[in-house]
């Protein structure tokens, strides 16, 4: 059994054949997974996926692309809107540095808004964390400082030491089809150490598809491509790993009520 903790299935290339890519996401044995918020003025739209289907939840927030855009959104905004009962995570929000899309400024304060949703609802916050080590790293530890918070850095690219800052606040951390890419390799050694009681698996649908599929659009189904190179990586069966991701998301994700 395998969930996809990280996709976006309001995407057209997902949501012009809804109904297919649920099916291949059960005939590889995903059981579940979460469409994640890019734009909380979108909400009504995840709600409406996930309220379709009894495998699939959603979140709220802010990607780090759109900061810039939805300032006016605050932290009770966002805690308001995640006590719809199939909303379980809060985000994605974070740091972006790679593309530097929107003012690092707004970047930081929509991430430390949703960093207070999370802290005041108990439900984890999905970060995206790309090329920004230091400045994330400063952030996190900060915030932990003023209070716990649960989070999971999502479709990890980043250093073993940003892993490792992590992991020592309490976060978790997913990879995604780039672990399968020939030039990850500093990735799969991070995969190797995450404790097992702290890593998942996604997809971040419809982009990184995974090696053999590279290239083309992706999906929930090939979450399973991934699931095999992280096992390979730690050194355990693909049954194990379904059984360690599944608990760590069920624990991560507690509201999806998953045990």
């Amino acid at each position: 059994m395998l969930i996809d903790s990280h996709c976006h299935l309001d995407f057209e290339a997902l949501t012009n054949d809804i109904d297919g890519v649920m099916a291949r996401a059960a005939a590889a044995g995903v059981t579940g997974m979460v469409t994640i918020s890019t734009y909380v003025e979108k909400f009504s739209t995840y709600a409406a996926i996930s309220e379709h289907f009894k495998n699939i939840w959603f979140s709220v927030g802010t990607h780090p692309h759109h900061a810039d855009e939805e300032l006016h959104i605050t932290t009770d905004d966002l805690v308001r809107l995640s006590a719809h009962p199939r909303c379980v995570a809060i985000g994605e929000a974070g740091l972006d540095y790679f593309y530097d899309n929107t003012p690092r400024e707004a970047q930081a304060t929509g991430l430390r808004r949703h960093i207070a949703a999370a802290r005041i609802t108990g439900l984890p916050l999905v970060i995206h964390s790309r090329k920004c080590d230091d400045d994330m790293a400063a952030i996190l530890t900060e915030e932990v400082g003023q209070g716990n918070f649960p989070f999971l850095l999502h479709c990890f690219t980043a250093t073993p030491d940003l892993a490792r800052t992590a992991l020592d606040l309490g976060g978790y951390i997913s990879f995604s089809g780039i672990i399968t890419f020939k030039n990850a390799e500093e990735i799969r050694d991070v995969a190797k150490f995450v404790p097992a009681d702290r890593y998942l698996v996604e997809t971040d649908a419809p982009y990184l598809a995974p090696i053999p599929h590279r290239g083309a659009s992706n999906e929930p189904s090939f979450v399973l491509h991934i699931a095999k190179k992280v096992a390979e990586v730690r050194g355990i069966t693909l049954e194990q790993l379904g059984t360690e991701t599944t608990a760590n998301f069920a624990r991560l994700f507690a509201k999806t009520g998953l045990t």
